[in-house]
């Protein structure tokens, strides 16, 4: 593994806040607990830059657990991440319409192996202060324990449904996030880990671990050159979906409305009787819109629709929605 020593242009936490006197919470990594993880993994996945295979490192647990065990303490414990750790390859992942256009495919970043093990360690124990502080809002059903896609919609549809069966008019805005974990400042999520009072230690390893990224992209045995990765948590890492989370959390601030979260998927909705419903839910579209200007994030458009539900809006009152210019879609009460 690359020296635990390069540092350079590395952001520290105390920039944001962060003091490096707070309560410790990183627990012992031992090397029982490093060959439990080894024993775990899936032969069949492809190793990252580094070229360490999941296949070689499981036969091998007996024997490389304690040294890993060593250099996961040591990284953890001085918040600095191995050059080896902050790089990947990078996957294009076809999702749909046409194979020549490139924004048809979700780039997943294949990384060092070893450093997924210490990073589920660390979200392990951010997780464990996320619940025990009650961090994350009840809106976001993405990346959690007990909640899923099914939960999401469950939630969201028993809450509108009871407003229109009350006999009311209900506006649902369906809102996305343009290429929402690949543009997400590396200063933005440090500083709201801060904020929900994370150690000193896993804050500045998570730091580190943002810092001075870069990849290159495998097609068909062929790479291409490295480059730096100025935003965005990688997807396919062990990290980058819970420091999403907490990077999004905040995003519920100031609402009215409904609001419910699967990742980046957001739902916005409430009841539109009067002329007042509807300015609210406009004001807080245009919140949400302040918090994407705020946070470097923009809304993809095309994507972006609003729903009404329930009786009949009067003319001249509809909510404007004209932020994001949703197109509206109406759906009689039955």
């Amino acid at each position: 593994l690359t020296s635990l020593s390069d540092k350079e242009n590395n952001a520290r936490p105390e920039e944001f806040g962060a003091n490096d006197s707070a309560e410790e919470t990183q627990p012992r990594i031992t090397k029982e607990i490093v060959q439990e993880y080894l024993a775990s993994l899936d032969v069949f996945k492809s190793p990252g830059p580094d070229e360490l295979h999941p296949r070689v490192l499981k036969e091998l647990a007996d024997v490389i657990s304690e040294p890993l065990a060593v250099i996961f303490e040591n990284s953890w414990g001085t918040g600095e991440v191995p050059a080896d750790w902050r790089r990947a390859n990078v996957v294009p992942i076809f999702k749909k319409g046409k194979r020549e256009d490139p924004n048809n495919y979700r780039p997943v970043s294949l990384t060092s192996i070893p450093g997924k093990i210490l990073e589920q360690t660390i979200k392990q124990t951010i997780c464990e202060h996320l619940e025990r502080n009650a961090v994350i809002t009840n809106s976001q059903h993405g990346f959690l324990k007990n909640k899923s896609c099914q939960t999401n919609l469950i939630s969201f549809f028993d809450r509108i449904t009871s407003l229109v069966d009350e006999g009311n008019a209900v506006d649902v805005a369906y809102l996305d996030f343009s290429k929402a974990f690949d543009k997400v400042p590396h200063d933005i999520p440090v500083k709201k880990l801060v904020k929900c009072g994370l150690d000193y230690a896993t804050t500045q390893w998570i730091c580190n671990w943002l810092t001075d990224r870069t990849q290159r992209v495998l097609i068909n045995g062929s790479s291409s050159s490295w480059r730096r990765v100025t935003s965005g948590v990688p997807q396919g890492s062990v990290l980058g979906p819970l420091l999403f989370n907490i990077f999004i959390n905040d995003l519920d601030d100031g609402l009215k409305g409904i609001l419910i979260k699967f990742a980046d998927d957001t739902k916005l909705g409430g009841v539109a009787n009067t002329p007042e419903d509807r300015i609210t839910l406009q004001n807080d579209l245009d919140s949400l819109e302040n918090w994407a200007k705020t946070n470097k994030m923009n809304f993809n458009r095309e994507k972006c629709k609003v729903l009404h539900l329930g009786k009949k809006k009067m003319r001249g009152t509809n909510t404007r929605w004209v932020t994001l210019g949703l197109r509206a879609v109406h759906v009689k009460r039955i």
